[in-house]
Protein backbone atom coordinates (compact mmCIF):
# COMPACT_ATOMS: atom_id res chain seq x y z
CA UNK A 1 0.00 0.00 0.00
CA UNK A 2 1.45 3.65 -0.71
CA UNK A 3 1.47 5.98 1.80
CA UNK A 4 3.41 8.94 -0.26
CA UNK A 5 0.82 10.04 -2.46
CA UNK A 6 -0.72 13.58 -2.22
CA UNK A 7 -3.93 12.61 -0.72
CA UNK A 8 -2.41 10.23 1.74
CA UNK A 9 0.09 12.73 2.61
CA UNK A 10 -2.75 15.01 3.59
CA UNK A 11 -4.32 12.08 5.62
CA UNK A 12 -1.44 11.47 7.79
CA UNK A 13 -0.53 15.13 7.89
CA UNK A 14 -3.82 16.13 9.03
CA UNK A 15 -4.26 12.30 11.19
CA UNK A 16 -7.77 11.74 10.05
CA UNK A 17 -9.05 10.51 7.01
CA UNK A 18 -10.52 13.21 5.29
CA UNK A 19 -11.46 11.27 2.08
CA UNK A 20 -13.37 8.93 3.48
CA UNK A 21 -12.25 5.81 1.56
CA UNK A 22 -11.16 2.78 3.73
CA UNK A 23 -7.85 2.84 2.28
CA UNK A 24 -7.02 6.38 4.08
CA UNK A 25 -8.01 4.72 7.60
CA UNK A 26 -5.69 1.72 6.66
CA UNK A 27 -2.76 3.84 5.95
CA UNK A 28 -3.29 6.08 9.45
CA UNK A 29 -3.39 2.83 11.13
CA UNK A 30 0.17 1.74 10.15
CA UNK A 31 1.62 5.33 10.07
CA UNK A 32 -0.20 7.54 12.96
CA UNK A 33 2.17 10.22 11.99
CA UNK A 34 3.05 12.97 9.44
CA UNK A 35 4.56 12.55 6.15
CA UNK A 36 8.17 12.92 6.38
CA UNK A 37 8.25 11.56 9.97
CA UNK A 38 8.97 8.48 11.67
CA UNK A 39 7.41 6.61 14.72
CA UNK A 40 10.14 7.69 17.13
CA UNK A 41 10.35 11.65 15.86
CA UNK A 42 9.23 13.97 18.26
CA UNK A 43 6.98 16.18 16.49
CA UNK A 44 7.29 20.45 17.26
CA UNK A 45 4.45 21.66 19.45
CA UNK A 46 2.49 23.99 16.61
CA UNK A 47 1.76 27.31 17.45
CA UNK A 48 -1.43 28.10 18.01
CA UNK A 49 -1.99 30.08 13.99
CA UNK A 50 -0.43 26.80 12.99
CA UNK A 51 -3.09 24.56 14.39
CA UNK A 52 -5.48 26.88 12.70
CA UNK A 53 -3.73 26.57 9.64
CA UNK A 54 -4.27 22.94 9.71
CA UNK A 55 -7.53 22.67 10.73
CA UNK A 56 -8.39 25.33 7.84
CA UNK A 57 -6.65 23.27 5.33
CA UNK A 58 -8.46 19.94 6.51
CA UNK A 59 -11.58 21.41 6.17
CA UNK A 60 -10.70 22.50 2.90
CA UNK A 61 -9.20 19.21 1.59
CA UNK A 62 -12.46 17.68 3.31
CA UNK A 63 -15.07 19.25 1.38
CA UNK A 64 -12.69 19.47 -2.06
CA UNK A 65 -12.93 23.56 -1.81
CA UNK A 66 -10.26 25.90 -3.34
CA UNK A 67 -8.86 28.67 -1.19
CA UNK A 68 -11.52 31.07 -2.83
CA UNK A 69 -14.66 29.03 -2.86
CA UNK A 70 -13.88 28.55 1.49
CA UNK A 71 -13.31 32.29 1.88
CA UNK A 72 -16.62 33.17 -0.52
CA UNK A 73 -18.44 30.73 2.12
CA UNK A 74 -16.91 32.18 5.18
CA UNK A 75 -17.84 35.73 4.20
CA UNK A 76 -21.49 34.80 4.10
CA UNK A 77 -21.41 33.03 7.47
CA UNK A 78 -19.96 36.22 8.24
CA UNK A 79 -22.82 38.36 6.81
CA UNK A 80 -26.01 36.45 8.36
CA UNK A 81 -27.35 36.90 11.64
CA UNK A 82 -26.28 33.64 12.89
CA UNK A 83 -23.58 32.17 14.46
CA UNK A 84 -20.61 32.52 11.88
CA UNK A 85 -18.90 28.65 12.93
CA UNK A 86 -22.19 26.98 12.91
CA UNK A 87 -23.55 29.11 9.13
CA UNK A 88 -20.35 27.96 7.81
CA UNK A 89 -20.76 24.56 8.52
CA UNK A 90 -24.51 24.59 7.68
CA UNK A 91 -23.46 26.15 4.33
CA UNK A 92 -20.97 23.34 3.38
CA UNK A 93 -23.87 20.52 4.42
CA UNK A 94 -25.75 22.07 1.88
CA UNK A 95 -23.95 21.65 -0.80
CA UNK A 96 -24.92 19.22 -3.58
CA UNK A 97 -22.50 16.92 -3.36
CA UNK A 98 -22.23 16.63 0.25
CA UNK A 99 -26.29 15.95 -0.10
CA UNK A 100 -25.30 13.21 -2.05
CA UNK A 101 -22.53 11.65 0.08
CA UNK A 102 -24.52 12.01 3.37
CA UNK A 103 -27.66 10.39 1.39
CA UNK A 104 -25.39 7.62 0.83
CA UNK A 105 -25.08 7.66 -2.71
CA UNK A 106 -21.60 8.00 -3.21
CA UNK A 107 -19.08 5.73 -1.11
CA UNK A 108 -16.58 8.94 -0.44
CA UNK A 109 -17.15 13.08 -1.23
CA UNK A 110 -14.31 12.76 -3.90
CA UNK A 111 -17.08 10.15 -5.65
CA UNK A 112 -19.99 12.92 -4.79
CA UNK A 113 -18.12 15.70 -6.00
CA UNK A 114 -17.81 13.42 -9.75
CA UNK A 115 -21.31 12.87 -10.07
CA UNK A 116 -22.62 16.30 -9.77
CA UNK A 117 -20.14 17.73 -11.68
CA UNK A 118 -20.44 14.79 -14.47
CA UNK A 119 -24.57 15.99 -13.85
CA UNK A 120 -25.64 12.02 -13.10
CA UNK A 121 -28.24 13.83 -10.77
CA UNK A 122 -31.03 16.14 -11.16
CA UNK A 123 -32.40 18.76 -8.90
CA UNK A 124 -35.96 19.41 -9.26
CA UNK A 125 -35.83 17.31 -13.01
CA UNK A 126 -32.92 19.51 -13.96
CA UNK A 127 -29.81 18.71 -14.72
CA UNK A 128 -27.30 20.09 -12.53
CA UNK A 129 -23.39 19.97 -13.23
CA UNK A 130 -21.97 22.41 -10.36
CA UNK A 131 -20.83 20.11 -6.78
CA UNK A 132 -21.67 23.73 -5.36
CA UNK A 133 -25.30 24.16 -5.84
CA UNK A 134 -27.18 25.09 -2.70
CA UNK A 135 -29.78 23.11 -1.41
CA UNK A 136 -33.05 24.61 0.05
CA UNK A 137 -36.17 22.80 1.60
CA UNK A 138 -38.27 21.42 -1.16
CA UNK A 139 -35.51 20.14 -3.85
CA UNK A 140 -35.51 16.80 -5.15
CA UNK A 141 -32.44 14.89 -5.84
CA UNK A 142 -32.96 12.13 -8.44
CA UNK A 143 -29.98 10.31 -10.43
CA UNK A 144 -31.11 10.73 -14.36
CA UNK A 145 -32.75 7.69 -15.99
CA UNK A 146 -30.05 6.96 -18.54
CA UNK A 147 -27.42 6.64 -15.03
CA UNK A 148 -29.77 4.50 -13.18
CA UNK A 149 -28.88 1.21 -14.40
CA UNK A 150 -25.08 1.88 -14.06
CA UNK A 151 -22.67 -0.77 -12.32
CA UNK A 152 -21.47 2.23 -9.74
CA UNK A 153 -24.27 2.15 -8.41
CA UNK A 154 -23.77 -1.57 -7.31
CA UNK A 155 -21.64 -1.40 -4.37
CA UNK A 156 -23.63 1.94 -3.47
CA UNK A 157 -27.23 0.01 -2.89
CA UNK A 158 -25.48 -3.12 -0.82
CA UNK A 159 -23.41 -0.16 1.44
CA UNK A 160 -26.40 1.88 1.66
CA UNK A 161 -28.89 -0.94 3.33
CA UNK A 162 -26.66 -0.32 6.41
CA UNK A 163 -26.70 3.06 6.33
CA UNK A 164 -28.52 5.88 8.14
CA UNK A 165 -28.80 9.37 6.08
CA UNK A 166 -29.50 12.20 8.44
CA UNK A 167 -33.09 13.24 9.21
CA UNK A 168 -32.98 16.82 6.93
CA UNK A 169 -32.76 14.34 3.80
CA UNK A 170 -35.33 11.71 3.09
CA UNK A 171 -33.43 9.29 0.78
CA UNK A 172 -35.37 6.83 -1.22
CA UNK A 173 -32.24 4.07 -2.16
CA UNK A 174 -34.73 2.26 -4.40
CA UNK A 175 -35.02 4.87 -7.02
CA UNK A 176 -31.83 7.08 -5.99
CA UNK A 177 -33.69 10.05 -4.98
CA UNK A 178 -33.26 12.09 -1.88
CA UNK A 179 -35.67 15.19 -0.67
CA UNK A 180 -34.55 18.11 1.51
CA UNK A 181 -37.26 17.99 3.87
CA UNK A 182 -35.41 20.37 6.11
CA UNK A 183 -31.94 22.47 6.41
CA UNK A 184 -29.36 20.49 8.47
CA UNK A 185 -28.60 21.47 12.07
CA UNK A 186 -25.69 21.82 13.89
CA UNK A 187 -24.90 18.44 15.15
CA UNK A 188 -25.79 17.12 11.51
CA UNK A 189 -22.49 18.98 10.73
CA UNK A 190 -18.74 17.32 10.11
CA UNK A 191 -17.82 16.34 13.45
CA UNK A 192 -14.08 15.87 12.65
CA UNK A 193 -13.74 19.92 11.94
CA UNK A 194 -13.09 22.37 14.54
CA UNK A 195 -14.83 25.30 13.12
CA UNK A 196 -14.03 27.62 15.66
CA UNK A 197 -10.28 26.93 14.72
CA UNK A 198 -11.26 27.81 11.25
CA UNK A 199 -13.30 31.13 12.13
CA UNK A 200 -10.20 31.88 14.02
CA UNK A 201 -7.83 32.06 11.32
CA UNK A 202 -9.69 33.78 9.02
CA UNK A 203 -11.05 36.44 11.89
CA UNK A 204 -6.71 37.38 11.96
CA UNK A 205 -6.89 38.64 8.24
Amino acid sequence: MKYTGPKAKRCRRQGVNIYGSDKYDKILQRKPYGPGKGPRTRSKRPTEYGRQLLEKQKARDMFGLSERQFVRLYKAAVASQDQTGDTLMKLLERRLDNALYRSGFALTRLQSRQFSAHGVFTINGVRVTSPSYRLKIGDVIEVRSKSKSSPVFTPILEAHEKYMPPSWLKVDPSNLKVEVVALPAVEDAEQAIDVRQVIEYYSRR
